[in-house]
């Protein structure tokens, strides 16, 4: 089976290439983390906007039952 990196991941490798102890890594994870955080927000505040979401959608979701239910044997 091939597998190809895309750009990104390519350019990541790159750069974790530099980092040369568990600080580094820890500073790299908190960064990108902060970055996908804050892309969620930006994405979440545009459908709030939009009206695609509400307060009701909002406690639809935290009232949902996601667990998988057991089987018995």
């Amino acid at each position: 089976m091939e597998s190809t990196l895309n750009p990104t991941q390519l350019h990541l490798l790159k750069m974790f290439s530099f980092a040369k102890d568990s600080k580094a890594l820890a500073e790299i994870r908190t960064a990108l983390m902060e970055i996908f955080a804050k892309r969620v927000e930006d994405d979440m505040d545009a459908l709030w906007e939009s009206g695609a979401w509400d307060n009701k959608k909002n406690e639809k979701v935290l009232k949902e039952h996601l667990r998988t239910p057991y089987k018995a044997k």
